[in-house]
């Protein structure tokens, strides 16, 4: 499986961007996609989850209401969308799959088995 991440940019504070992260080598339905962000000197952290069995997501509450994820079967591809955008959302973000992911471990970079390479969103203010 292999994971391509992109649609990152600069964007103004409050706009929006959207992300993709394209799957190959399995179906994006069989896989459960999950979102991370890394600020150079910080540790990764987790953004958000699109479960593969009933499209179910959940979001870091520092995203949540602002972001969503949604998945567009025929192109194997999971979107997140990003809105009303604040500069602490500047980050290299990156995609991250498993075909077995269960929600106490959602936040744990171990629990995501494919990775894709990371795209960088900047916030300007």
């Amino acid at each position: 499986v292999q994971l391509q991440a992109s649609g990152g940019g600069l964007v103004q504070a409050g706009g929006s961007l959207r992300l993709s992260c394209a799957a190959s080598g399995r179906s994006s339905r069989a896989l459960s996609t999950g979102w991370f962000r890394q600020v150079p000197g910080k540790e990764r952290e987790f953004v958000a989850v699109i479960f593969r069995s009933g499209s179910a997501t959940y979001f870091a509450d520092s995203v949540k209401g602002r972001f969503t994820l949604y998945r567009d079967n025929s192109k194997n591809t999971i979107y997140l969308q990003m809105n009303s955008l604040k500069p602490e959302d500047t980050a290299v973000y990156y995609c991250a799959a498993s075909e077995q992911l269960i929600y106490s471990t959602i936040y744990r970079e171990s629990s995501y088995y494919y990775w894709g390479q990371g795209t960088l969103v900047t916030v300007s203010s």
